[in-house]
């Protein structure tokens, strides 16, 4: 599998959704909006640096053109799967930053994110 931009941001909010599966539903967070995402890539064959839009909408996280599954929890955790990639951190107020680990070539990749409300 080639690891192009989708991937990599499949990967970088792959790791912010693993975990987020187990946050109920809320009526607009105080994170919903549309985010500027940075993934960077520390180790592994993966695209070294690209940006995503994201947008939050009541917890649930989405990207124009691919398939997401992730929430932001309402302290601000977030977790994301896309494609086999997997990430996590947090956001606080208009930042946020974490980790993901995915593959490129079923060689393992990861590095980190960083998000900014636009």
């Amino acid at each position: 599998m080639r690891f192009g931009r989708v991937s990599a941001l499949l990967c970088a909010f792959s790791a912010i959704s693993v975990g987020l599966a187990t946050f109920p539903a809320h009526a607009g967070t105080e994170y919903d909006g549309l985010w500027n995402v940075t993934i960077v890539t520390n180790s592994g064959s993966c695209e070294k640096r690209s940006q995503y839009p994201l947008t939050v909408t009541n917890g649930k996280i989405t990207a124009p053109g691919a398939e997401v599954s992730g929430r932001v929890g309402p302290a601000g955790l977030v977790k994301v799967s896309i494609q086999g990639a997997y990430a996590n951190g947090q956001l606080n107020g208009k930042v946020g930053s974490g980790k993901w680990n995915g593959a490129s070539g079923g060689i393992p990749c990861s590095g980190r994110w960083e998000a900014s409300r636009q």
